[in-house]
Formats: C-alpha cells, sequence, structure tokens
C-alpha cells in the first residue's frame, strides 16, 4: 500500500507526506525561484494546506486507477525536508504516468533529483508494474533536462496543440521509457 511506502536511497528517503510535514513543506515552499519552471506559484499558507491534504489524500487512490502520489524527500544525514518527487497521471493525459521532482533551492548541485527520481523509476516499474514511465520539461530547464536524460529516458517530440487549459505545456519537451528497455539496462 502507498501509506506505507518507504524508499532509502543512498543518501535519501522518500515516503509518503504525513501530517506533521505541513510546516516544514510549507516553508521548503516559499522561494520563488524554485516555480520558475512550474505551473505553481508560492502560497499562503491556507492555501497550501489545502493542497497537502489534497496530496495525502491521494494516497488512497490504488495503482489501477487515475492516481498522483507525491512523497516526501528527507536526507538521511540531517533528517531535514529537503524536496519532494512523485509518479502519477500526466496532467493533459491521464492515462500517461510521469515522474516529477522539486529539490528546494538550497540543496540544488548534490545530485538529490537524479538519485529521487531514479528510485521513482525503480518503483514505477518494478513495485507499480508500469509500462512506460514519461517526464516533461521546459526546454530551457536544462538541469532538469540532463537528469530525466541521464536517467535514460528518451526525448520523443516538443509538445503543441494543446487546449487552453493545458497552454502552460505546450512547448515543453516530451521524454519517455518504455520497462523493458528500463530492465534491459538494469541487467547490465
Amino acid at each position: 500500500m502507498i501509506k506505507n511506502m518507504r524508499i532509502e536511497t543512498k543518501r535519501l528517503i522518500i515516503r509518503p507526506y504525513i501530517k506533521n510535514d505541513l510546516e516544514e513543506c510549507f516553508q521548503l515552499m516559499q522561494n520563488e525561484e524554485l516555480f520558475n519552471y512550474l505551473d505553481m506559484h508560492v502560497m499562503p499558507f491556507d492555501e497550501y494546506k489545502k493542497l497537502f491534504s489534497w496530496l495525502i489524500g491521494c494516497y488512497n487512490v490504488n495503482f489501477d486507477k487515475d492516481f498522483k502520489y507525491s512523497f516526501n524527500i528527507i536526507l538521511k544525514e540531517t533528517g531535514k525536508h529537503i524536496g519532494w518527487c512523485g509518479i502519477g497521471g500526466l496532467c493533459f493525459d491521464h492515462a500517461l504516468k510521469e515522474i516529477y521532482y522539486l529539490i528546494g533551492r538550497d540543496y540544488w548541485g548534490n545530485g538529490y533529483a537524479g538519485e529521487a527520481s531514479k528510485a521513482m523509476l525503480d518503483f514505477g516499474f518494478n513495485k507499480m508494474n508500469l509500462e512506460e514511465i514519461v517526464a516533461v520539461v521546459k526546454p530551457e530547464n536544462i538541469a532538469s533536462k540532463k537528469v530525466i536524460e541521464k536517467l535514460g529516458l528518451r526525448y520523443q517530440y516538443t509538445i503543441k496543440g494543446l487546449s487552453k487549459e493545458f497552454d502552460w505545456n505546450n512547448g515543453e519537451l516530451f521524454y519517455s521509457l518504455k520497462r523493458c528497455d528500463y530492465l534491459q539496462v538494469e541487467k547490465q
């Protein structure tokens, strides 16, 4: 069950949010620089609290439904919340499952995004048995493009022609990785 999921990497613990995480997570999300490439913004506490409750509520949705799971990334060494990562339906096509992440500004440049995203790929392919995982990224977000490509996701096309509701995604680069290709590389 997702509520009990816990992934440990060399330096990170990735686990579902709990109510006690709210304040620390809110504080991390107060840096406007984090939202340069996201269709989000710095939120007041009440708005963030609603989002946070929704995120926790998503853990009640099973893998075989339209899920969107976001997880807390904690630095093992300090126990500090440093960001989030997740896996779930792509906003403009819920049949496609994407990986996503955000690392707090103070923690950039340490490889945490790649480490957490690799854990999400493993989880998605090996525990959830997904057949394909995708990622989308703004072309100017060079750091995230490098993370995505290093994980083995391959560029497919530039997104265009989406309705006004999803206009933010027009112009993003679309990457994907099939389960069979991932497992083949993991065997080597």
